[in-house]
């Protein structure tokens, strides 16, 4: 017997992982969005964009953290462009820029090795999966899933940029369950994130299991004594078991 009808999933550090120096790679994906738009016939000085671009980057992060609202990669831009007297930018320059930009950054995740194995198990079971996936921009979240070809195991792929609201918000738990119309109380949400992923489902009603994989981070660690998961997993494989207890 299932103990859930619907599995949620974390996306980056849960089902894929980025290797490589961060730092390094986010400020070339920087430069490339600044070049592009500078041969699309913008007269950006490429030192002080970029400068001013990474603070304002650093301050919206800032406060989509408390404020649980997302601010998108293509907002944040067009709001700078304006303030250097680009105000009628087309949209489609703006999409087509931020695209390149991430395509820097996207050749650096990767598929966790067990994920395609257990998420074909947990299909061929009868689950109802979906992703739920912090993000500044929804075609980079997107464009992630189906480089990693795990697109078929899902039902549905949801990102704080499509809809403006960031986990822990229980809103956005409540926004993917909606797709079947099943009370929290039957799904459960896997992820990485004890602030995000954990909390946040358990504030909505979800079971919340913690994989712990790629999970030492500054702010897991900040709250491994506050935030209690339901369950915890090293990897994705040990999904199967947890669930397989769970149920009997």
């Amino acid at each position: 017997m299932r103990p859930f009808d619907v599995l949620l999933f974390d996306l980056g550090s849960t089902l894929i992982y980025f290797q490589g120096d961060w730092p390094e790679i986010f400020m070339q994906a920087n430069k490339e969005l600044v070049s592009y738009l500078r041969a699309a016939g913008l007269d950006l000085d490429e030192g002080v964009f970029l400068e001013e671009y990474n603070q304002r980057l650093q301050s919206y992060y800032s406060e989509r953290e408390s404020e649980f609202v997302e601010y998108t990669t293509a907002y944040i831009l067009s709001t700078l462009l304006n303030e250097h007297g680009y105000s009628q930018v087309p949209d489609e320059l703006i999409s087509s820029a931020i695209k390149a930009m991430y395509s820097i950054s996207q050749k650096h995740w990767h598929t966790e090795e067990d994920a395609k194995p257990t998420l074909e198990k947990l299909q061929g079971q009868g689950y109802h999966l979906g992703i739920i996936s912090n993000a500044a921009d929804d075609t980079d979240v997107q464009t992630l899933v189906d480089n990693a070809g795990i697109r078929s195991y899902f039902e549905m792929v949801i990102s704080s940029a499509a809809v403006a609201i960031r986990k822990p918000n229980p809103r956005i738990f409540n926004m993917a369950l909606d797709t079947w119309g099943i009370p929290p109380n039957r799904a459960a949400m896997i992820g990485d994130t004890l602030g995000a992923d954990v909390l946040g489902a358990q504030n909505a009603g979800l079971f919340a299991i913690w994989i712990t994989r790629r999970a030492d981070t500054p702010a897991n660690r900040a709250h491994e004594d506050t935030i209690q998961p339901d369950a915890t997993i090293g990897t994705l494989s040990e999904l199967l078991d947890v669930l397989n207890k769970l149920g009997a």
